[in-house]
């Protein structure tokens, strides 16, 4: 299979490097500056060093040369790249390509779920799907074992190109909720950084475990009330993905946190990260999507006002220990 990947950052070089495995894969990279250094290093030394491409990994700055008879096209930018690169492969492509996605979050100001994005964007039955779940973008380059979702509406398309990019290496599992899959992805982002601001604080492994664990839930009671299905929140896309990215020293969410705890200040924060963080962006929406559906969600208001609020960790976390005891299930 002929595959485009758009996004020459961490996660789209390690999922080039993988799929390069069985296809025929080219990495495009908007930056020709950028692009011609991947070409001459024969790796991304800036987001994964000494994560060698494979000699058939293809590399490109030209998008219409990319897209010629490519067969699948993987989006693989931050949430805010999402629907300007989505406008970018129509203006250039005359027929409809099947598209998936990698990024975890909602579209900053509309608070659209990533798919809402595709559907207001790509032409009505553009086969289109997500790709989520556990997986720090270092260790697939490196070919060591993960397991993720694609999800699509459409269960047979998600069953057929899960089949095809799925190997030995990278298990991919093929799901029709992908609201479900999409606010796990996107939510356990937000409580990466809560775990962050714990660890940093020292809170210990017990409030690490308490947290993650009343994160899930948080994470699926708006998940549930946006559509998703109960099992997928317990499944690579929910649970999996949070513990990862809660307990991974890789996750630049969780990095975000431990950096507040410290007492640094979220622009200096994200300007010494040299990545995005895509929990900073969707903490607003995912409390302003919990606010209009009558979702209760301390960790994420709490992650919202140490990050936007500029209140001091000791007291979020004061303001949090102090509510009112409660039954851990509702009926």
């Amino acid at each position: 299979m002929k595959i485009a990947v758009l996004g020459a950052g961490a996660w789209g070089t390690a999922l080039a490097i993988s799929f390069a495995r069985k296809h025929d894969v080219t990495l495009w990279g908007r930056n020709a500056e950028q692009m011609a250094q991947l070409a001459a290093d024969r790796m991304n030394r800036h987001y994964l060093d000494n994560c060698p491409f494979p000699d058939n990994l293809k590399l490109s700055d030209d998008l219409a040369a990319t897209l010629q008879g490519a067969e699948l096209i993987l989006v693989v930018t931050a949430s805010a790249g999402l629907r300007p690169t989505l406008q970018q492969i129509i203006a250039v492509t005359p027929q409809p390509v099947p598209v998936i996605w990698a990024c975890k979050g909602f579209e900053a100001q509309t608070a659209l779920l990533p798919h809402k994005v595709v559907e207001a964007v790509l032409p009505a039955g553009t086969p289109a799907g997500v790709l989520s779940g556990p997986s720090f973008a270092r260790e697939v380059a490196q070919g060591l074992p993960a397991a993720v979702s694609l999800a699509s509406s459409d269960g047979a398309f998600a069953h057929d190109i899960a089949a095809k990019l799925h190997h030995s290496r990278l298990r991919i599992y093929s799901s029709d909720d992908i609201i479900g899959v999409e606010v796990g992805g996107a939510v356990k982002n937000v409580m990466a950084i809560a775990a962050g601001i714990a660890d940093g604080m020292k809170l210990g492994h017990n409030a690490r475990a308490a947290l993650i664990t009343r994160g899930l839930a948080e994470m699926t009671r708006l998940g549930l009330k946006l559509g998703g299905r109960q099992e997928t929140f317990m499944g690579l896309a929910g649970m999996g993905d949070l513990i990862l990215t809660c307990t991974g020293d890789l996750s630049r969410n969780r990095r975000v946190g431990m950096l507040l705890a410290e007492g640094k200040q979220l622009p200096q924060i994200l300007a010494d990260l040299g990545h995005v963080a895509e929990g900073v962006a969707s903490a607003r929406e995912v409390q302003r999507l919990a606010r209009e559906n009558q979702v209760e969600m301390p960790l994420t208001d709490a992650v919202c006002r140490a990050l936007f609020d500029n209140v001091p960790v000791t007291d979020v976390l004061d303001s949090l220990l102090e509510r009112q005891p409660k039954a851990e299930f509702r009926q």
